[in-house]
């Protein structure tokens, strides 16, 4: 049964907006990450709003960047 705002006590789902800022460019997430795919520079993640594709200029600023994504939640 729900309440009054809509939420069914007991069921409810967390989910948050954290930003990496690249280059002068913010890279949103919603966590929780579902899926991290690395190619050299290029990383690819799956979050509650989809896929994103992000190009870095070196292996170690996308390495950075993981690392960021794995600890954030």
């Amino acid at each position: 049964m729900k309440n009054k705002i809509g939420f069914v006590p007991g069921h409810f789902k967390v989910s948050f907006i954290m930003s990496y800022t690249y280059n002068g460019t913010q890279i949103r997430v919603k966590c929780p990450v579902h899926q991290i795919s690395v190619n050299k520079q290029k990383v690819v993640f799956a979050d509650k709003c989809g896929q994103q594709m992000n190009t870095f200029a070196n292996n170690t600023e996308a390495k950075q960047f993981v690392d960021w994504l794995l600890n954030i939640h």
